[in-house]
């Protein structure tokens, strides 16, 4: 037993260190006034205030809750321990190991310290020029990370959705929600190269196809990043609806300009204008302080037009055919099952971004 207790003394030593660092406790204390705002039934006088609360009170909750829960179980069988005699011995050591593995998984969380990393995040998924070929790669990207976020058990809200002709997406807007969203989704940003025998041509040629994926930190505060008022241009124009009964025929779509760098949003998937320009301006503030990183610029105001990485910046290849190969261009992580990977299965190359970004 004495090793047992070795081990469990080295655990709860290592539990301490990170939760310290990652300040459990303060965080513990926000969730406690977050709890009491919430349960105050004048908050709901402004539903939109109610439920930015609300919201956050369920990402603390969801950070919190498995530190809270390892740190019970490893008081617990420390009490356990104390009592046991050699029979409980196995029973002891398997829970504790299990315990081991938890906090391994935990620990990942320290890789998310970034200013933004513990945001939501804004996945745009734009096909290349090839016509059908790229927007059908596009629309496997999509599904790919649609696969990725159920795994993780973030929740995916579709924006903006433009279909291709034949198959695929020219373009899709998603909203990820979910504990360090942006920090598992940053790394796959960039432009995403597939090779593979095309199933759209007759002679079933080997095809290379293009999709650009952009991933933005959901920055709801205008005062976290502030853009000035002159800097932008707003225009409203006419949604384009669902089709049948249910086309919006008012003047609800709203299309921002950036003036200084020449960004553009348009959302028109909201229901009200408002809700459109609310969207769009969370949106062009995760696009503008994307440019920022790229740029390593200190403020707005040194951002230059025309020089976000977009299209230049080829992170990943898929290979299907004449081999079966995903390769990372930034880290040279490679998986040879691009089946498993294009199911949702990329955590190993966002293990290694974020372990050569520490």
């Amino acid at each position: 037993m004495d090793e047992i207790k070795k081990r469990l003394n080295s655990l709860k030593t290592d539990f301490l260190k990170v939760y310290e660092r990652l300040k459990i406790a303060e965080k513990l204390e926000q969730l406690a006034v977050l709890e009491k705002e919430v349960a105050d039934p004048d908050i709901w006088k402004d539903v939109e205030r109610a439920s930015a609360k609300n919201q956050e009170l369920a990402r603390l909750g969801e950070e919190v809750q498995p530190w809270e829960l390892l740190r019970a179980q490893i008081d617990d069988l420390g009490e356990l321990l104390e009592l046991s005699d050699d029979s409980l011995k196995g029973e002891i050591e398997g829970q504790l190991k299990a315990m081991e593995g938890q906090l391994t998984e935990l620990k990942k969380s320290l890789r998310f310290q970034g200013k933004y990393d513990s945001k939501d995040a804004i996945l745009r998924i734009t096909a290349g020029a090839g016509g059908t070929e790229a927007m059908d790669w596009a629309g496997m990207l999509e599904r790919m990370y649609q696969r990725f976020c159920e795994k993780k058990g973030f929740k995916v809200k579709v924006l903006e959705r433009v279909t291709g002709e034949e198959a695929g997406i020219k373009t899709v807007v998603m909203e990820v929600t979910g504990t360090n969203a942006y920090g598992w989704l940053k790394s796959e940003h960039g432009v995403h190269r597939l090779v593979r025998l095309s199933p759209f041509n007759a002679q079933n040629l080997r095809q290379t196809s293009f999709a650009l994926v952009e991933v933005l930190p959901v920055i709801k505060a205008d005062t976290e990043v502030v853009i000035d008022e002159k800097d932008l241009r707003v225009d409203v124009y006419r949604s384009g609806g669902h089709g049948g009964q249910s086309v919006n025929t008012t003047d609800s779509a709203v299309r921002i300009t950036h003036l200084p760098t020449g960004t553009v949003v348009a959302i028109q998937n909201e229901r009200s204008q408002l809700q459109n320009r609310e969207k769009a301006m969370e949106i062009l503030r995760g696009k503008l302080v994307q440019m920022q990183l790229e740029q390593h610029a200190a403020s707005l105001s040194e951002l230059r037009a025309g020089e976000s990485a977009g299209w230049g910046q080829q992170i990943r290849n898929y290979v299907l055919q004449p081999y079966k190969l995903v390769k990372d261009t930034r880290t040279g992580y490679e998986e040879t099952d691009p089946d498993a990977v294009l199911d949702g299965k990329i955590d190993g190359f966002i293990d290694a971004y974020l372990e050569n970004m520490a």
